[in-house]
């Protein structure tokens, strides 16, 4: 991954040595910090960037804005454009800043940079390419099974995509060799897929017939196996833990108890996506076999089922991504006894990551 406001031989494309140069490492702390602060806080000055956190309807607004596709597709040269606005622009910390210039750049930045790591988030994985990945990936797990390799297909495709994304938005603070990252990845892909294909083999051998549960089980499997996916992909956040800081953005250390603070949270959040985005269609395209529509154009159950998962899932992703701030709170108590002497605030934060 490229990455951008870090050290002049570590910016990505042209004129890098002209931008941030004689001052680098100080705006490559700002723009973190203030990056962190977006996340949290509707105020990107440091100072109140933590109270009140945002409420959910104003996490769920943003994230509207952050999930539109076009993010996809903005270039590494806007991206550095708007980052180096916002770190040469006083007016880019001032919560009341009404330039759209400046709104536009923390838009961008918030879309495609990692909080953590000042890293730039491939294109296929960044959030808003979560949805048109996600939905038709959904809708084909969820298909009745006709042979092996329609079972198998659907589901290695699925957990592959929600371990990567699962692994490259999460928490970022901790180092990891590559190695020891790429195998707790390929676990995470193949106990999900293991467990995601379970309900169709039970199908194809025993011959269900009580349409309910042809259609909860691999509901039921879904939610299962999206928690567990989070849990592998991101449980060396939890091994290892993940950077804790006070209110001024200062980083007091790593905690475990904040790691696995973080890694539930997601994993409460991707079940209650996946499992909302999978159950409402079955439910609908139960009802809708019994209406005249469907007897006079039968091909139809499948056009209208796809709608419905990337209706469902169009609401439940902004949903999911804002029940939990991205910035979470501990009481500093609670953390361990290496963290607690080096604050004396009763509160310390951390990045619960996507």
């Amino acid at each position: 991954m490229e990455r951008l406001g870090g050290s002049q031989e570590l910016m990505p494309v042209k004129g890098r040595s002209q931008i941030l140069a004689g001052s680098q490492k100080k705006k490559k702390k700002k723009s973190q910090l203030l990056l962190l602060c977006l996340y949290f806080s509707a105020a990107i000055n440091l100072s109140v960037a933590f109270l009140p956190h945002k409420s959910f309807i104003r996490r769920f607004l943003q994230w509207t804005e952050l999930l539109d596709p076009t993010n996809v597709f903005i270039s590494v040269e806007s991206i550095e454009n708007s980052r180096h606005l916002l770190c040469t622009n006083e007016d880019a910390s001032n919560p009341a800043s009404e330039d759209q210039r400046i709104q536009e750049a923390w838009k961008r930045s918030l879309a495609t940079v990692h909080a953590d790591s000042s890293n730039l988030i491939p294109k296929l994985f960044r959030p808003a390419a979560f949805l048109p990945f996600m939905a038709p990936t959904v809708f084909l797990s969820m298909m009745p099974p006709k042979g092996i390799k329609s079972v198998i297909l659907p589901q290695v495709f699925l957990y592959t995509y929600m371990t990567m994304f699962n692994s490259i938005n999460g928490n970022r603070s901790y180092t990891c060799k590559p190695l020891e990252r790429s195998l707790l990845m390929a676990e995470a892909i193949a106990a999900s897929t293991f467990l995601g294909v379970v309900p169709h083999f039970i199908q194809i051998k025993y011959g269900l017939t009580n349409p309910w549960i042809k259609r909860l089980l691999p509901v039921v499997f879904l939610v299962q196996a999206s928690g567990m996916n989070v849990y592998m992909s991101r449980n060396i956040e939890s091994i290892k833990g993940i950077a804790v800081m006070d209110k001024e953005g200062n980083v007091l250390g790593h905690s475990t108890i904040a790691g696995t603070k973080a890694v539930r949270e997601t994993a409460v959040s991707r079940t209650v996506l996946f499992g909302t985005s999978a159950l409402i269609p079955e439910i609908f395209t139960y009802f809708f076999k019994r209406t005249q529509f469907f007897l006079k154009n039968p091909g139809s159950l499948w056009i209208l089922k796809l709608s419905c998962t990337f209706l469902t899932m169009g609401l439940m992703v902004p949903v999911s991504f804002s029940v939990f701030p991205q910035i979470g709170q501990i009481q500093c108590r609670s953390h361990e006894e290496k963290i607690q002497p080096s604050t004396e605030e009763t509160e310390i934060f951390y990045h619960r990551g996507v």
